[in-house]
């Protein structure tokens, strides 16, 4: 009797599935977006994805969120590329994503009650099937993702005019006339500034006075994906190759920023040491020899370090060691340089090249 009730259990079943693949084949399914989802499927799918996400974190936990730059950083790519779907405050939901099935949500006070950090950042670096929510571009970047956690985190405590100044500063940047600055004003300036000297803050690094064949380069390795960036990756591959060579001219004609910040003069002592002579004992070079200051012979495709933000230096050095930046074609000479270096002698050489006045 089992045997036959097993057997009756599976022809069923078969039966089913051929049934449900007769359906498909036949084009019966509903995929169009305009006609929604029955309540059912859209709690199933809802439901599943809730479900995926909690098992998925279990056990995960972000590392600490205290750089104040951090939710800076996530409002300069919230802009460009959440927006459009996800809205910002006091104003009405864009239409397109009313259109879209399942509609985006827009992200309100409810966010920080509904989600954990940690679902927040799954679902950021990973994105969601069956829904317009794409991964993040760079799989690579976590710093990047963590960036825009941060920033979600604040997004439903902030008005119109607190959204405003993150994304764009105490006062936006004018329209300009000539066709190169309009260029950079619409996609360089909200982050980096038309001067190229950002937004006081190691979020955005500063582009003035780097050479040209610097700019030029990173801007193509992030287009390409050779350096990692899920922020800036969709902005460079925008570009047409010679709009990127034009901003990358542009911004190495600019002049005049000070020094970032000042860190302790002991750490600037103990950093200057190593740029100019190095750490034999650990094989780690003279970082004076690439990057300045002085050398006037040296590789114009190598970054001038002089009056960058120290964290954003950090980053870099850290991403280095991580092997996780990637770049143009000398990027690799500078994960052998940076893997020795432990994290005092990586914030010691960041604290001597923010002391540094750019060259003229």
């Amino acid at each position: 009797m089992t045997r036959r009730r097993l057997k009756t259990g599976a022809l069923l079943l078969a039966l089913l599935a051929l049934g449900g693949f007769l359906v498909v084949a036949a084009g019966l399914v509903p995929i169009a977006a305009s006609s929604g989802h029955w309540r059912i499927t859209a709690w199933f799918l809802h439901f599943a994805m809730r479900r995926a996400v909690a098992t998925r974190t279990l056990g995960d936990e972000l590392p600490p969120r205290d750089e104040p730059w951090l939710v800076l950083k996530g409002a300069g790519h919230y802009e460009g590329a959440c927006r459009p779907c996800h809205g910002r405050p006091e104003e009405p939901l864009p239409p397109v994503p009313h259109a879209m099935t399942p509609h985006p949500p827009r992200l309100g006070p409810e966010l920080a009650t509904k989600w954990e950090p940690e679902e927040l950042f799954y679902v950021v670096k990973h994105g969601i099937k069956f829904t317009g929510m794409p991964g993040w571009p760079s799989q690579q970047r976590d710093d990047e993702v963590l960036a825009m956690v941060a920033f979600l985190l604040e997004l439903p405590d902030l008005d119109a005019e607190g959204y405003r100044r993150l994304v764009h500063g105490d006062a936006a940047p004018a329209f300009v006339a000539d066709p190169l600055p309009e260029l950079a004003r619409r996609h360089c300036a909200r982050c980096h500034g038309l001067d190229g000297c950002g937004r006081e803050s190691p979020a955005f690094p500063r582009l003035a006075g780097q050479s040209r064949e610097y700019l030029g380069a990173a801007l193509h390795a992030f287009a390409d994906g050779r350096r990692h960036s899920g922020i800036m990756r969709p902005i460079a591959a925008g570009l047409s190759g010679d709009q990127r060579d034009e901003l990358a001219g542009y911004y190495s004609d600019q002049r005049g920023c000070p020094p970032s910040d000042e860190r302790s003069a002991a750490a600037i002592a103990r950093g200057g040491q190593i740029a100019e002579r190095g750490v034999p004992a650990q094989r780690v070079p003279a970082c004076v020899d690439c990057h300045g200051p002085g050398r006037p012979r040296r590789n114009a495709a190598m970054p001038d370090l002089a009056g960058q933000y120290a964290d954003y230096l950090v980053l870099q050095l850290e991403l280095f060691k991580a092997r996780q930046r990637g770049g143009s074609a000398y990027a690799h000479l500078m994960t052998p340089v940076a893997s020795p270096l432990d994290a005092e002698q990586i914030r010691d050489l960041a604290a001597y090249y923010a002391s540094l006045k750019p060259a003229p």
